[in-house]
């Protein structure tokens, strides 16, 4: 069984776990009732520099719904992965967590941004799971207008990686670097919100393990996209995306629905940070999956 602690998760009853998946210490969080208690569980797989803390304004919105949240290899409390960091070892890394964690398939598993890269890099290893793909990233980034911002990007993270550890780990973690990603990807014209968004990512952005690790994330990041392996993803997934979403825009979003033929919901007014800026109907959608992936069940909706 897991060894299981009280979390310093603010805001969240839960319980913190410590496994090791694939030979590397992995840090899990577990938010909400017990499993016989909950009307679903929900495994969730967060984007690209963030950790667990991510999703949980969507979390909180969902009291009857017991969450399993991990950090992915190299970001925030879990370790790098010793075999690599490519996509297709996020994609291993996550089959053996999902084996771990949920045996029987019952889950639903959620994915934003880079989750939904490492999700649909191999569906066949999710098994009969339901998945819920947050802002996927449903285009190339190597390819198209966001090109020359993409190898702009490789550039620095090469850089930060390559320079002494200490100016490299500046580079990398400057709060000047952290806001203005922060304002590209915030859309809300809510100052009180915007501020918020931008304390988060100052508090989390810069937990990664090391910079070679972050270089060979980011390069995962952008080597593929969720469009590549549309017809694999199954019947049950569902697409939410932000209609002002520069990362990942909505006219792919739009082709990828069309290509997989699944869902696609649509949040006006936000961009890549769904989570952040539109909690409560990212958990009202969330609790549609819910209730048709357990037919007959009823269950308490968002607030």
């Amino acid at each position: 069984m897991p060894s299981s602690a009280p979390a310093a998760t603010p805001g969240s009853p839960s319980l913190a776990h410590a496994e090791r998946i694939l030979g590397s210490a992995c840090a899990w969080w577990e938010v909400g009732p017990a499993a016989e208690d909950a009307t679903a569980t929900v495994v969730l797989v967060h984007g690209f520099r963030g950790t667990h803390h991510g999703l949980l304004p969507v979390v909180n919105r969902l009291p009857h719904v017991r969450f399993i949240a991990p950090d992915l290899p190299g970001f925030g409390e879990s370790e790098p992965l010793s075999r690599g960091h490519t996509l297709d070892d996020y994609s291993a890394w996550l089959q053996a967590f999902l084996e771990q964690v949920d045996p029987h398939g019952d889950a639903i598993v959620l994915g934003h941004s880079f989750g939904s890269l490492v999700i649909s890099r191999r569906p066949s290893a999710i098994g009969e799971r339901p998945l819920v793909l947050v802002n996927p990233i449903a285009s190339p980034a190597l390819e198209g207008p966001q090109a020359i911002l993409t190898r702009l990007a490789i550039f620095y993270y090469w850089l930060g990686s390559r320079l002494p550890a200490t100016a490299g780990r500046m580079l990398l973690s400057h709060p000047l670097i952290t806001r203005i990603m922060s304002e590209v990807m915030a859309k809300t014209k809510s100052k009180p919100l915007r501020a918020w968004i931008h304390a988060e990512h100052e508090r989390h952005f810069s937990d990664f393990s090391d910079r070679e690790t972050l270089l060979a994330a980011f390069r995962a990041s952008v080597s593929d996209s969720v469009l590549a392996h549309a017809a694999e993803l199954p019947a049950s997934t569902v697409l939410i995306a932000g209609a002002l979403d520069d990362i990942a825009p909505l006219e792919a979003q739009l082709e990828l629905a069309r290509l997989a033929d699944v869902p696609l919901h649509v949040i006006a007014g936000t961009g890549h940070l769904v989570h952040y800026e539109t909690p409560i109907a990212a958990a009202r959608l969330l609790a549609d999956v819910i209730a048709d992936a357990r037919p007959g069940t009823r269950m308490e909706r968002a607030r």
